[in-house]
């Protein structure tokens, strides 16, 4: 089973990203882009693993004691950068509570074999990877230079950055990835309380 622990937004703020994104989509035909309803931000890749350590994983999130978390989802960018981008992002600013979060996260998996993050915790919502890419936000040897976003990048300096809304999370997800041909498929397999 392929696992990750996410967050998830709400259905108001989804609709209007579905907007924005009926708006852009347009100026970068050639990008890999998310369906709304997949939208997550994402705490900690778990990558596969054998059902039967579902168990000890869930039990492990299960001790995470945490406040719920107040999100503000606005803005946009580029990873790794605007120069030669591979991924458009939505942008969500949130208090500490957040990187906290996603730490706790992270320090209970480690205590089951599972590596810790190898970079700082950066919170968004992936809208899109670019083609001729792995669609990794850092560059793998196989990318080859990607203009996928070069007309969608023109557009969106053009325009005032946007606004998606609050929202506060009261909960986050053990989710399985399944990959498809219209894109991976996201299903939770268990929820965890924040306070």
């Amino acid at each position: 089973m392929r696992l990750f622990v996410a967050l998830d937004i709400n259905d108001e703020i989804r609709t209007r990203i579905a907007r924005f994104l009926d708006g852009v989509r347009e100026f970068a035909p050639d990008a890999r882009w998310v369906r709304p309803e997949s939208l997550h931000v994402t705490l900690k890749f778990i990558g596969e693993k054998p059902g039967d350590e579902m168990a000890k994983i869930t039990a492990a999130l299960e001790t995470i004691r945490a406040e719920s978390i107040e999100m503000k989802i606005r803005g946009y960018g580029f990873f790794p950068g605007a120069q030669r981008p591979r991924v458009f992002w939505i942008g969500i600013e949130a208090g500490p509570g957040l990187t906290s979060l996603a730490a706790v996260v992270d320090e209970k998996l480690a205590a089951l074999a599972i590596p810790n993050e190898e970079h700082v915790f950066s919170p968004h919502l992936t809208l899109a990877r670019g083609a001729g890419g792995s669609g990794s936000p850092r560059r793998q040897k196989s990318d080859a230079p990607s203009h996928s976003f070069q007309r969608l990048q023109e557009k969106l300096a053009a325009l005032p950055p946007p606004e998606f809304g609050t929202m506060t999370a009261r909960e986050f997800f053990l989710y399985q990835s399944q990959p498809s041909p219209g894109g991976s498929m996201y299903t939770k397999l268990a929820a965890f309380a924040l306070r």
